[in-house]
């Protein structure tokens, strides 16, 4: 990577945090910040954030091979439903994507990226502005997973990996050794609030990496929200991959699983 780098930033505080340890590291960032995806109030107070509509990639484009960045990288998630909501904002992309075979996230990444790269901008792996938030394996909380919790885990962990490899999600919700919920393009959140609407409380979440996951093109991710969206469910634990995704806001999250009885294992 050269002394320039280029975020694309989607939802959440991923975009903030891996701006401030590339600076940490040296790095000159430059933000593309999507309109609709990346919040206003996580980036508030950055230097060099332009805002774009999710429509705008050759205007993206532009905007860093003006500055000089020749490496981008993307950070934070972008809600994958909006290829289907035809607005004026969204139409460039639409007409730029059009021709693809499949209309996964995957396959759809991986269009911008060859894109991207065609006019000579490298989109790289965000990982090693991430390692800080990667969790050793083991049980985080105080809270203990139940004999139950753990046949869920040992029986949902095979399926999600399956799943996860097919992309269609990461993450799967079992109660008593049974699929209640599958994440589609909702995302994990609100995933793991269909689970608990279905089935009631003590669900257990399992949220793997593909078995060749590209970071790239999708890292997965937990946090504080994933908690908060446990408590709504009531569920009884959260396990997940921990070679593959970090963990944002840690302790605020497992303080309160802890309050709630909720059990997280790192894998």
């Amino acid at each position: 990577m050269g002394s320039r780098l280029g975020i694309i930033a989607g939802s959440g505080e991923i975009p903030n945090l891996v701006q401030k340890e590339a600076s940490e590291q040296g790095y000159a960032c430059l933000i593309a910040a999507i309109k609709g995806q990346a919040g206003m109030s996580s980036l508030a107070g950055l230097e060099r954030v332009k805002w774009f509509d999710l429509g705008d990639i050759q205007e993206v484009i532009s905007y860093f091979k003006t500055n000089d960045v020749r490496t981008v990288i993307f950070a934070g998630k972008l809600d994958p439903r909006v290829i289907y909501q035809k607005t004026p904002e969204n139409l460039p992309a639409l007409y730029i994507l059009r021709s693809n075979k499949d209309k996964t996230p995957t396959s759809l990444i991986e269009r911008v990226i060859a894109l991207f790269e065609k006019q000579g901008i490298s989109v790289e792996d965000p990982m090693p502005f991430l390692q800080s938030f990667f969790c050793e394996k083991g049980i985080l909380t105080h809270t203990p997973p139940s004999a139950e919790v753990k046949s869920d885990i040992v029986f949902g962990w095979e399926m999600a990996k399956k799943i996860a490899d097919l992309d269609i999600g990461q993450t799967v919700i079992i109660k008593d050794r049974a699929i209640v919920a599958v994440e589609g393009m909702e995302g994990t959140d609100e995933a793991i609030k269909r689970g608990g609407r279905l089935v009631g409380q003590g669900t257990t979440v399992v949220k793997v990496g593909r078995t060749h996951q590209d970071p790239r093109i999708d890292l997965p991710a937990l946090g504080l929200s994933t908690v908060r969206s446990l408590v709504a469910a009531e569920s009884s634990a959260l396990c997940f991959d921990a070679d593959q995704m970090p963990f944002f806001q840690k302790l605020e999250a497992i303080s309160l699983a802890d309050a709630h009885g909720i059990a997280i294992i790192a894998k």
